[in-house]
């Protein structure tokens, strides 16, 4: 799951040129801006059915942070 993950990210921010990681912190990259931000949640919901809420959004840090959080969302 985890490629998969990274996999779907880079495509939601349009990431060609190097590779990312679960330990990357999303918002340091030079494709996180607002546009960047509801492409990533959009694919979220799309991909995982999973709606992380706007409180619970600003506390994520990693891209690890982000798929812990749909994993244990999807087990609701």
């Amino acid at each position: 799951m985890n490629e998969k993950f990274l996999s779907n990210l880079k495509d939601a921010l349009e990431i060609e040129d190097r590779e990312i990681s679960l330990d990357d912190k999303f918002r340091e990259y030079p494709e996180w801006d607002s546009i960047g931000q509801l492409s990533v949640i959009a694919m979220v919901d799309e991909e995982y059915g999973v709606v992380i809420d706007g409180n619970l959004f600003k506390e994520l840090y990693t891209n690890g942070d982000m798929l812990n959080t749909i994993i244990k969302l999807q087990k609701v």
